[in-house]
């Protein structure tokens, strides 16, 4: 069968994988947004479905005041002795925990820390231990890939944190993951930075601390020669083995927003690339090391056909798996029913790193159409195309003295500027619409059966060329306002990729 790329689509960045019986589990990063670290499952690899979060509560994660790229950083998921566990870092804090489950679909445990540096950790278990690895420097003062062993009931260490290999010489070098495949160890990682010069290299020794042998092809899957292939930053993976023996990496990348125009602004996703073991036991990835849009292959039955959802709405979605919030959000300010939200804003706006009163949806595609009714109380309220709180498009409804009006506000590092205002006079309801393209924003709003377009703006001013940082654009509901009674609904809300 052929199947297409991404398997994730939107912000879903640094996936790690783990199979138990038949079934594919997947978490990714989440950094400033709550409930933290999404949860997949999957039978086939290629259509996922989320089925939770693993950090729902406000004990297991500080996100308080976290600027946007901070919090939640890449996780690891596995499985043992019929326990999942989940280990992340939170980057604003410096920690290193873990979290686990007996139920995957269930709440997970309060966070155990880990007294060693770095980001993205990772667990492995073995006879009785459990290895924990992250990027840094060991407790003698030696960078890379570092491991210890830990008691698992309690984070505590019981070896000194050891360097255990130094990479290929590529900037960042993170992403470790451990796995003994044949009777061999083998440590992957990634270096070269989440940018147009991500790779994946690895490692292999007898023993899980190595001394390790790298890979005399490193790196073993880059998209970084691929000069005008929508397809880049490859890397950041993680293994795993299908119920027919067969080897995958799921792994992150972007997409660019045309052939020579390096910029994304979807964010990070999860791409699915094969994997082959030689005769010698070393492994080759994608088509001659690359990852490709799509790959047509027999170890997936032509009979599984690769979905995908094109329309999202309040109905068809779940407020607790598709939404988000900026940070911990304040329960009171919303009331979330099957066909409408109701927000309460405060005085706290888009622009600073705080929980304003908001809901998010990540952009899935390049081409969509998104639009709202939205009828108001004081205040403002509208949709933001937001990448943080330096870089957010907003279209929307606010009243001043003479009434109401919709207002199209484009909001790009240290310049905010309003770029237009349609008089509503006492109305205070419309539909706002926005029609994307892989580079341009259209903003409309809808007044009885016309639209009328305020303007346009380029999507690589939401990019991560432009606004730094490793998250994407996220469509957000939002209401903002210093009066007690702004108050703001929402209904009919739809976002149609075509």
């Amino acid at each position: 069968m052929n199947y297409n790329n991404p398997v994730i689509k939107g912000f879903y960045p640094d996936p790690s994988v783990c199979k138990v019986d038949n079934t594919y589990y997947l978490v990714c990063s989440s950094f400033q947004y709550f409930p933290g670290v999404p949860i997949f499952e999957s039978k086939d690899l290629i259509n996922w479905t989320q089925i939770g979060h693993c950090l729902t509560r406000k004990s297991q994660i500080q996100l308080d005041t976290v600027n946007s790229s901070g919090g939640v950083f890449a996780p690891t998921l596995r499985h043992n002795n019929g326990r999942f566990y989940m280990t992340t870092t939170n980057d604003t804090t410096h920690q290193n925990f873990y979290v686990w489950t007996d139920d995957i679909y269930g709440e997970w445990s309060e966070p155990i820390y880990v007294d060693q540096g770095g980001i993205d950790p990772d667990l492995y278990f073995e006879e009785g231990k459990t290895y924990f690895m992250s990027n840094g420097t060991d407790d003698y003062g030696v960078g890379g890939i570092v491991q210890c062993e830990i008691e698992i009931e309690s984070g505590r260490k019981l070896t000194p944190s050891r360097s255990v290999w130094q990479g290929t010489g590529g900037r960042y070098l993170e992403s470790p993951h451990l796995y003994k495949i044949n009777g061999r160890y083998y440590l992957m990682v990634s270096e070269g930075g989440t940018e147009y010069g991500h790779m994946v290299t690895y490692a292999r020794g007898n023993s899980p601390s190595g001394p390790f042998e790298a890979y005399k092809n490193n790196p073993v899957l880059t998209n970084r020669n691929l000069g005008g292939y929508e397809l880049q930053g490859v890397g950041h993976g993680d293994l795993v083995q299908d119920q027919e023996g067969n080897w995958w990496l799921l792994h992150l990348g972007f997409r660019q927003t045309g052939q020579y125009l390096t910029f994304h602004h979807l964010g990070r996703e999860v791409f699915l690339t094969p994997v082959a073991f030689g005769e010698d036991d070393w492994f080759t990835a994608g088509h001659k090391g690359t990852t490709l849009m799509s790959f047509e292959t027999d170890r997936i039955t032509d009979t599984i056909i690769q979905q995908e959802k094109k329309v999202f709405t309040f109905e068809n979605t779940d407020w607790n798996l598709d939404w988000c919030y900026l940070r911990h959000p304040v329960a009171e300010h919303y009331q979330l029913e099957s066909d409408k939200v109701k927000l309460k804003g405060t005085g706290v706006t888009l622009d600073v790193p705080a929980s304003p009163t908001f809901l998010g949806i990540r952009q899935k595609d390049f081409n969509a159409v998104i639009s709202c009714e939205i009828s108001l109380t004081n205040g403002e309220a509208g949709i933001t195309l937001y990448m943080d709180e330096n870089h957010h498009y907003d279209l929307a409804l606010r009243n001043h003295q003479h009434g109401y009006e919709v207002i199209e506000r484009l909001n790009i590092g240290d310049i905010k500027s309003t770029e237009k205002a349609i008089e509503l006079g006492h109305c205070n309801h419309a539909t706002l619409i926005i029609k994307a393209t892989p580079t341009l924003y259209h903003f409309y709003v809808q007044i009885e059966d016309t639209e009328t377009l305020l303007g346009s703006a380029q999507t690589k001013y939401l990019s991560s060329e432009i606004a730094g940082g490793f998250t994407g654009v996220l469509i957000g509901l939002y209401a903002t306002g210093e009066s007690p009674d702004c108050n703001a609904v929402f209904s009919r809300f739809s976002c149609e990729y075509y």
